[in-house]
């Protein structure tokens, strides 16, 4: 929805609600994560090796003189890998203090959606998505999973 749409709707005397998301593609589905807790986009960056970590956590990374873990989103959705080389992206988002670099085939554009066109996930959704997406947006053609970064960055549920 465009701004002059939600200032119409807002003018009518009804507030509405708006969530604001960055979106990125990970293995050609479209996903979004709120705005409000991504620090940086980054293009491909250096990443450390972490020994005895789990498969998701693809090392780590030196931003601006912090370290920051990065997860590998394809590995942590249950995604196959990228065909051969693949340049990656970093959507660095902060939980609890610390710093997590998202590593995403793609990142898009910011999109404001009205709050009431989430939609549960359908029962169809593989089980792990559902535990870390929060639902859908239908877009015109596709569906925008909105992740849940607290569920995503819980590797103690994380079922494989």
């Amino acid at each position: 929805m465009s701004a002059p749409a939600v200032n119409a709707a807002a003018r009518g005397g009804r507030e509405m609600a708006i969530d604001t998301y960055v979106t990125l593609t990970i293995a050609g589905q479209l996903c979004g994560i709120p705005v409000a807790v991504v620090r940086d986009v980054l293009g491909e960056q250096a990443i450390t090796r972490i020994p005895l970590a789990p498969p998701e956590v693809a090392g780590s990374l030196n931003l601006r003189g912090r370290i920051v873990t990065a997860i590998d989103l394809r590995r942590r959705l249950g995604l196959a890998p990228g065909a051969g080389r693949v340049r990656r992206m970093s959507v660095v988002v902060e939980l609890g203090g610390e710093l997590y670099s998202l590593q995403v085939d793609e990142v898009g554009e910011v999109m404001s959606l009205p709050r009431t066109g989430i939609e549960e996930n359908p029962p169809t959704l593989d089980p792990l998505w559902r535990q870390v997406t929060r639902g859908i947006h239908r877009l015109e053609g596709r569906l925008l999973a909105v992740l849940d970064v607290q569920r995503l960055l819980d590797f103690r549920g994380a079922q494989h």
